[in-house]
Formats: C-alpha cells, structure tokens, sequence
C-alpha cells in the first residue's frame, strides 16, 4: 500500500430508493454511524427515496396533474414517512415511531439534521427530478447539486462500501 492509498478515508456510498419508514430508517443510521466513524458518506436518492429530502411543510409539488396526483399520493418530507409492511392504515407507523421514542431511537428527521452535521453529502437524482417536477427548493437546505445515475456510480466505483436499501 502506498502513501496516498494510507492518507486517504475510507468512504461509503448509498442509494436510497423508498421513502418507506422501514427502509429509510436503516440508510440514515448506517450513514450517521459511518459518518460518526469516520467514514466519507455519499446518498444518491432515485425514485421514491427522493421524496425523503424534500421539506416537510410542502404538500404538493409538479408542474402537471400526473405529477401533481403522484406527490399527494406520495407526500415527501422524513414527518410523513410510512411503513411498507404492517402500516395498517397508520397504526404500525404510529407503533413503531412510539417503540422507537420508548428506546431512545432518533427519528429520521433528527437522523438526517445528523447525518448533514457529521458532513453526510446528500444528492438528490436528476432524472427522478424531472420526473416529478421537483425543484431544488422543494428540498431541505444543505443538499448538493442533482446528479445523474452515471455520476453516482463513479462515486460508487471509488467507495470502500457501497450499499443499495
């Protein structure tokens, strides 16, 4: 191992493709934990994980009545997330946020506000922006310029851990 390979930090790479409680939750501690490490962390968010980075106070986003339809199905926001699996109709969403406050569990919120003080790089997909006729003031302050698949996966190329939730 040379020099430049010793100097170096490690870094993780991490797609985030579901705004389902269930899935954010473990992207956003495995980046809050490898960010507290030490670790370079970088999350590319595509599709439906895209909805994660924007502003919790919006309600609807889009420029036609598809897209328009989509967000209100689909609300974005980390307060609006719901379970993929036992949500019925709100109740396993409410019961696992109450267990998850019972042990000291940060929410997704306080994990992204974390994750952004410990220097986590959010990037938010282009294509999935044009899909959903999102803009860059629909997100949370603090998110880095939209990049495409390509570029995410030069990012991934370069990374000691890459991971796809």
């Amino acid at each position: 191992m040379d020099e430049q390979e010793l100097e170096k930090s490690k870094s993780m790479a991490m797609i985030c493709w579901s705004s389902d409680l269930d899935r954010v939750w473990p992207v956003l501690i495995l980046a809050t934990t490898a960010a507290a490490s030490g670790l370079e962390v970088e999350l590319f968010f595509t599709f439906w994980g895209l909805r994660v980075l924007q502003r919790n106070e919006i309600r609807s986003t889009g420029a036609n009545w598809m897209q328009k339809a989509e967000s209100l199905v689909d609300r974005g926001g980390t307060d609006n997330l719901k379970l993929g699996k036992i949500h019925f109709g709100g109740m396993g969403t409410k019961m696992i946020k109450m267990l998850a406050n019972e042990h000291n569990v940060s929410s997704p919120t306080e994990l992204l506000g974390m994750a952004q003080d410990l220097g986590v790089r959010l990037y938010p997909c282009q294509m999935t922006m044009d899909l959903y006729g999102l803009k860059k003031d629909d997100f949370i302050e603090g998110v880095e310029a939209p990049i495409g698949a390509a570029s995410f996966i030069n990012m991934a190329a370069e990374a000691d851990i890459t991971m796809f939730i």
